[in-house]
């Protein structure tokens, strides 16, 4: 046999071998438990080095592979696809940017080299479907980016495809992917919640990622500091806008527990001489040093979770949380309402609760004809205030935005362990309808200026306005930091307010809290946030934070909106 034959032979071999080894260990990703750390860290390495060596080989022998093995380029891009999911997938169990952006090079390669264009020309239904999903994955890691001038330009691309695909194949889930097609689109134009301009008239892109600007450091740390090590977020708002498993409200919530990275981007080097465009090297080494000093909580993102799920991820987070660390559950849903009942016997389970599922429709039914009896049903598919109880044995830190949030504040501290929760208004005026855009308060605790606006009907506003009134809000951050910590306060604040993420989360709560208690519009108890501990009327009514709401206002032009000052007001209690 001929050498160069013989290498040709070794070179294909182990093409296959790679090719074969890589689809097991991606196959095997999807068997992986997805809460917890040690179970999965090591199987996602094994699965990078066979694909780093993958992407190497195909390029090291292209010429090979070509002209012997007859490799096609939607081959290719079916490799540089997965990498991409890897990256992706990476990102979602580290929470480290660096990777997203890893997951973006790769999908722009495959874009930019063209590497699915003979897709729609293959006699495969399934490699179009590829191809579609392609541009689904790319859109979200653009979305999570903010590279939404792409996004527009992918749904455009997209829009053809399915198209394409429908008149090629005639296949039975076109309405599918043309309803993926409307989610995208409706998340587009309900995420920019205020739209920023340019000077020239054009909007701008904002990220509202955490900075070192952007939240004051702490005023004392203590022994008793903890820091947020895991999150969980849970969406399962029934008519909110979503897109492939995100609502808006974990969208939001989802980048305000990341810092900005601040690292340089993966580096890129070009595949071979013949070709001009850049593809990216897979980088094993990168982490959260490449990001800055600060690191990122781990998330869990659970859509539409039943109970059991829920409570196996907290159970998990738990158990993985380190002796200073901090566990946040926050939940955007809708409500389970029950009779009231003026002194229920067990606030954990007759107060009602917080539908995750759409199961627990069925549920319902079944209580509806079931007997009346002196014992009422419990939905088994709704997260009730007692379900957490357990999960009190660490520290806690609660956000609660539905409907029904306020049977969450008398949750009892059994271990004597640190917890807040956050509760949303339980209604928003009939005037500023918002539930399919996302909720107010997730909002106001992801771009509070963005919220204020909201509330006083400021649809658009000018860049230069927009950045005077953002350092009215800066100013209000570091006020309410000084005053709260200075103020006669449970413990509890103290313990979290050492964490950058926790501590924001309870200075914008402020902001919501103090500006809405302020808002003409919002007249009744129920249209305002709660805490558990409480703050005090007092320190919500502080002068210093007052007079900056209604400087903002005033740079608004809308003092009109708001009480002279927030006496009038409903109160909190």
């Amino acid at each position: 046999m001929n050498p160069l034959e013989d290498h040709e032979r070794k070179v294909i071999i182990e093409f296959c071998h790679l090719l074969e080894k890589s689809k097991q260990l991606f196959n095997g990703l999807r068997e992986l438990p997805q809460y917890g750390h040690k179970q999965w860290h090591s199987y996602f390495g094994r699965t990078f080095d066979v694909y780093t060596k993958l992407w190497k080989f195909q390029q090291q022998h292209r010429g090979i592979l070509d002209n012997k093995y007859g490799l096609k380029r939607w081959q290719i891009g079916e490799i540089a696809s997965k990498i991409g999911q890897l990256y992706y997938h990476f990102y979602l169990r580290t929470s480290e940017t660096g990777y997203l952006s890893e997951a973006y090079s790769f999908y722009c390669a495959i874009r930019g080299r063209s590497y699915y264009t003979q897709a729609c020309k293959e006699d495969k239904c399934e490699l179009m479907v590829k191809k579609l999903r392609y541009y689904a994955r790319f859109i979200v890691v653009c979305l999570l980016l903010k590279k939404l001038i792409l996004v527009r330009d992918l749904i455009k691309e997209l829009d053809k495809q399915i198209i394409e695909y429908g008149k090629t194949y005639d296949p039975e889930d076109q309405i599918e992917w043309t309803v993926v097609m409307d989610e995208v689109k409706a998340f587009i134009v309900a995420e920019a919640a205020v739209a920023v301009l340019h000077p020239d008239n054009y909007p701008i892109v904002l990220s509202h990622r955490l900075n070192v600007l952007s939240i004051p450091p702490p005023e004392r740390p203590t022994p008793t500091s903890l820091t947020l090590q895991e999150a969980i977020i849970v969406g399962s708002i029934s008519q909110q806008v979503k897109f492939s498993e995100l609502t808006m409200d974990m969208y939001r919530i989802l980048q305000t527990l990341e810092w900005e990275p601040t690292g340089e981007m993966p580096q890129v080097y070009n595949e071979s001489p013949r070709h001009r465009f850049s593809t990216p090297q897979m980088s094993k080494g990168y982490n959260a040093e490449n990001l800055g000093r600060h690191e990122n909580p781990h998330k869990y993102l659970l859509y539409k979770p039943s109970a059991a799920q829920v409570l196996v991820y907290l159970a998990s987070g738990c158990f993985d949380l380190p002796s200073n660390g901090a566990l946040l559950l926050y939940i955007s849903a809708d409500s389970l309402i029950v009779p009231p009942s003026k002194q229920p016997e067990d606030v954990g389970y007759e107060v009602g609760g917080l539908v995750t599922n759409v199961k627990t429709d069925l549920y319902r039914d079944r209580e509806r004809e079931a007997k009346p009896g002196p014992f009422r049903i419990k939905d088994p598919q709704c997260i009730h205030p007692g379900d957490l109880f357990p999960f009190t044995r660490c520290p806690l830190f609660l956000i609660i935005d539905s409907d029904n949030s306020y049977i969450f504040q008398n949750m009892p501290r059994h271990f004597g362990q640190p917890l807040l929760v956050l509760m949303s208004p339980l209604e928003i005026p009939s005037t500023f309808p918002r539930e399919k855009e996302g909720s107010l308060f997730t909002l106001f605790l992801h771009s509070p200026l963005s919220a204020f606006c909201y509330c006083c009907d400021i649809k658009t506003i000018p860049l230069i306005k927009w950045e005077r009134s953002q350092s009215y809000v800066e100013t209000f951050i570091i006020e309410a930091a000084q005053v709260l910590m200075r103020h006669r306060i449970d413990p509890t604040f103290i313990a979290f307010m050492a964490d950058d993420f926790l501590r924001l989360f309870v200075l914008r709560y402020m902001f919501c809290a103090v500006s809405l208690r302020m808002h003409r519009g919002f007249r009744s108890r129920t249209h305002l946030p709660r805490s558990s501990p409480s703050l005090p009327d007092d320190l919500l009514e502080h002068p210093a934070l007052v007079h900056i709401i209604m400087d903002l206002a005033s740079h608004l032009q809308v003092r009109s909106h708001f009480h002279d000052s927030s006496g009038p007001g409903p109160s909190n209690n």
